[in-house]
């Protein structure tokens, strides 16, 4: 309630000060306000984003668009007068100008890139000439460099001149003549030594370093393990190229996941946000994996037509196809996703099959043996209590109970290995979606359960 009182407050003001029609008192109004506040507000009502990105200060206006969604920061880009978006664009952070420019149309990055200053232009087309999702796309320039020589001293007088225009202060770094990284320092460890302190009595060389090739994704995990905000990357010849930080980095986990998301639920992965892809866009994007799904599924037509004199004699079987596959279907999914999770968070790699096949083994035969029992029970109250599944009633229900037990391991054991297989296959685990796992253990469910019915029932009801 409190957030919806002060995001009313805010529009009343703004409209108020917009009246009077005093720029300064609007720019003065709108700089004072939070930075996370206006992005909000701007998210409610985009017809105003323009004109208050053009009426805020710069480096206030920088701060609001850096957060601000993908299609909204085209919307602002579009329709900002050409002298504001070229000192937005030169006043964005490299890494965050790259990251958007490499989500537009190839002829509107070269108008833009014709805006900016030749230094800021020289950074960007070498970030932009870096692989797609790799580290040289994040990597920003503006950081605080310093020389083994110097001492405490002389390295907060680095900060004092440079560090306002850097991405962080938090770690320093260290570089020898030539360029090439030699350590870094984090700030704590410059601030608790004395001032006449020479830089090279604090070096260790115990740092850790990216290459702009590194992909985004294999980089977060690294900045997890090490617990660090940020990373230096350096080229093959460990010359110091620039620096990422976490905040870029939490934006592509963020990523990341979406896309996981999306792939797991049976759809490839969409690049912007929902509301603004295109319908086709959308249909493209679905359809493909849909239409492998139903040619998987045809696979449960033809496994059903195999067994079908079995059905005939045995009609009580069919009331029970439903609970198979689906029991089958849940099992995997389950596992699929518990696995795809761990591998993202890297608590697990292909090396660990055995470990985590031999586990779900396990898991999956007391589950089985759960399912099997209620299964075989309900066939049994069936009967005694509603006179169902006639006088065979206790062969049907074992047949279930056996059946239900072996699907369950089945679809435990393919959710599991299925994804470490796409892995190690150099694919994305997350396309081993829940429907795909689904699709693939409601054929081979059909075959285990009609398999077993016709084992346990021939000579008695076939």
């Amino acid at each position: 309630m409190s957030t919806e009182l002060n995001q009313q407050t805010l529009r009343d003001e703004f409209n108020r000060i917009r009246e009077e029609q005093d720029p300064v008192s609007l720019r003065a109004f709108l700089d004072d306000q939070n930075i996370s506040d206006i992005a909000e507000w701007l998210d409610d009502e985009t017809e105003v984003a323009t004109e208050i990105i053009a009426s805020m200060s710069m480096h206030r206006a920088v701060s609001v668009f850096k957060i601000l969604d993908l299609s909204l920061q085209k919307q602002v880009i579009r329709e900002l007068l050409p002298s504001i978006t070229a000192n937005l664009l030169n006043e964005l952070p490299a890494d965050d100008r790259t990251d958007f420019l490499e989500e537009l149309p190839s002829n509107v990055v070269r108008e833009l890139i014709k805006l900016l200053e030749p230094e800021e232009r020289k950074i960007t087309l070498s970030l932009l000439g870096y692989p797609e999702n790799s580290i040289g796309r994040l990597m920003t320039p503006d950081y605080v460099y310093v020389y083994p020589h110097n001492t405490i001293e002389e390295v907060f007088a680095t900060i004092r001149k440079y560090g306002k225009d850097s991405e962080t202060i938090n770690v320093i770094y260290i570089i020898n003549e030539k360029g090439e990284l030699i350590d870094d320092i984090r700030i704590r460890d410059i601030i608790l030594n004395e001032p006449n302190k020479r830089i090279s009595e604090l070096i260790d060389g115990r740092f850790i370093a990216l290459h702009p090739e590194d992909d985004q994704e294999s980089a977060s995990e690294i900045f997890k393990m090490n617990n660090r905000v940020a990373l230096p990357v350096i080229s093959r010849s460990n010359k110091l190229l620039g620096i990422v930080t976490i905040d870029d980095i939490l934006w592509v986990a963020q990523e990341e996941f979406s896309e996981d998301m999306q792939k797991m639920g049976g759809t490839e992965a969409l690049d912007e946000p929902y509301l603004d892809v295109p319908l086709f866009k959308l249909y493209k994007k679905r359809i493909v994996w849909l239409l492998i799904l139903f040619v998987g599924e045809t696979m449960t037509i033809a496994a059903m037509s195999g067994f079908q004199k079995t059905l005939e004699h045995v009609l009580v079987l069919s009331t029970f196809i439903p609970l198979i596959i689906s029991s089958g279907g849940n099992s995997g999914s389950q596992a699929a996703t518990l696995i795809i999770q761990a591998m993202a968070l890297g608590e697990i790699t292909v090396k660990d099959w055995w470990t985590i096949a031999r586990r779900e083994i396990q898991s999956g035969l007391i589950m089985g043996l759960t399912l099997g029992l209620i299964g075989y029970l309900i066939v049994i109250g069936g009967h005694q209590f509603f006179d169902l599944f006639g006088e065979h009633y206790s062969q049907v229900g074992l047949a279930i109970g056996i059946s239900l037990i072996g699907v369950v391991l089945w679809g435990t054991l393919m959710g599991s290995m299925l994804p470490l297989l796409l892995k190690r296959m150099g694919a994305d685990p997350a396309t081993s979606s829940t429907p795909f796992i689904a699709t693939l253990v409601d054929v081979t469910g059909l075959l285990i359960y009609f398999g077993t019915a016709y084992w346990l029932l021939r000579g008695i009801l076939l």
